[in-house]
C-alpha cells in the first residue's frame, strides 16, 4: 500500500553545457513504493538521481525529497534516506562489521544501539559467519549485499538503489531481489534505476521510463507491457530469416521491426508466424514465441539504436 508523497520533481528542467538533459520532467515517488527509472545511456537517469538527492540543483522548476525542498534542505533530507550506488564504495579497511559501525557514525549512531543495528543487517544481508572477514575476501554478490546493509543503517525511509546488481550471478541476482521484496513488505520507499527489465518487472510497483529528457511512459509494468506491447512476440533470426519473412508475409504487408538478422513480430502477426512455421519447418531460421516483457516495451518507446554515454 503506497502513502503520501516522498520524492516530488515538478517541470524540471536541467542543462550542461548547453546540451538540455531534463525537459520539464515531472516525476513523484509515494511511501512504500517502488518505482523503477529506465532509459538508454545519456536520457538522464544519473542527473535524475543526482537532482532527487540535492547534490545538483534544477535550472527551472522544483525538487522536494522528504517534505524538504532541494538542494538547499538536502542535507537534512539525506538523514533518512539510503543509497546503494551503482559502483562499490566499501571501506577496503575494515571488516565486515566494521563497515556498518562506521557508516552508521556518519547519521549519528553510537553505542549499543549503533551495534544492534549493525547486528541485525548482518543477519538481513546473510553475511553473519562474514562479520570479521576483510571486505577483499567478499564474493560479488556478498559485497552488494553489504553495501544494501550498510545503506539501510539510519532506517531511511526512502532507498536509492542505482544498478544494485549490476555484475551479479542469477543465484546472488535473486538473493538481492528477495531482500528488496522484504523491505517492499515494511514499507519503505524504494526508487531504482536498472538496465535489467526482468528486475524492473520483478521489483518496481511502476515504471518510468525516460528518453531525451522527459518520461515518456509510467505506468504498472504489466498494462505498459498490455498497452505498448500485446500479448505475444515471435522473434525469428538465423542465415535465412529474411527469406523466410519473405515468403511467409509476402511484400504487402506493413513494414517489420528488424535488428540485423532478428525480426521481431507481435500479436497477431505473431500467432501467424508461429503457425506458418509450424506447418513449414526452415532449416536455417530459429524462433522463439513468447509473452511480451518490459525489454520489448524499452526498444517499443526508445528505439534500438546504440546510444553513446
Amino acid at each position: 500500500m503506497t502513502g503520501s508523497t516522498v520524492l516530488n520533481l515538478s517541470g524540471v528542467r536541467k542543462t550542461y553545457g548547453g546540451r538540455t538533459v531534463l525537459n520539464g520532467l515531472d516525476f513523484s515517488l509515494s511511501a512504500g513504493e517502488c518505482v523503477a527509472l529506465l532509459g538508454p545511456n545519456g536520457a538522464g537517469k544519473s542527473t535524475t538521481i543526482a537532482l532527487a538527492l540535492g547534490l545538483a540543483e534544477a535550472d527551472v522548476g522544483t525538487v522536494s525529497l522528504l517534505g524538504q525542498g532541494l538542494p538547499q534542505k538536502g542535507h537534512i533530507a539525506r538523514q533518512e534516506v539510503g543509497v546503494v550506488p551503482q559502483y562499490d564504495a566499501l571501506d577496503p579497511d575494515f571488516t565486515v562489521f566494521e563497515n556498518l559501525l562506521v557508516f552508521g557514525r556518519y547519521f549519528g549512531l553510537h553505542g549499543s544501539r549503533l551495534r544492534e543495528r549493525a547486528e541485525a543487517l548482518l543477519s538481513f544481508a546473510q553475511l553473519v559467519n562474514r562479520r570479521n572477514d576483510s571486505v577483499a575476501t567478499l564474493s560479488g554478490g556478498m559485497r552488494r549485499r553489504l553495501m544494501l546493509a550498510r545503506a539501510l543503517i539510519n532506517q531511511p525511509k526512502v532507498l536509492f538503489l542505482d544498478e544494485p546488481t549490476t555484475g551479479l550471478d542469477p543465484q546472488a541476482k535473486h538473493v538481492i531481489w528477495d531482500r528488496l521484496v522484504d523491505l517492499k513488505r515494511q514499507g519503505m520507499a524504494m526508487f531504482l534505476t536498472t538496465h535489467y527489465m526482468d528486475e524492473a518487472q520483478r521489483l518496481a510497483d511502476r515504471v518510468a521510463v525516460l528518453d531525451h529528457g522527459n518520461i515518456v511512459a509510467c505506468d504498472k509494468p504489466l498494462t505498459l507491457i498490455r498497452n505498448v506491447v500485446g500479448h505475444a512476440v515471435l522473434e525469428l533470426w538465423g542465415t535465412g530469416a529474411a527469406r523466410c519473412v519473405s515468403q511467409i508475409m509476402g511484400s504487402h504487408d506493413a513494414p517489420i521491426e528488424q535488428r540485423g538478422e532478428t525480426f521481431y513480430f507481435r500479436n497477431e502477426k505473431a500467432d501467424e508466424m508461429l503457425e506458418a512455421l509450424k506447418h513449414s519447418p526452415q532449416a536455417d531460421v530459429d524462433y522463439i514465441y513468447r509473452p511480451g516483457n518490459l525489454e520489448d516495451v524499452f526498444f517499443s518507446l526508445t528505439g534500438r539504436a546504440l546510444r553513446d554515454d
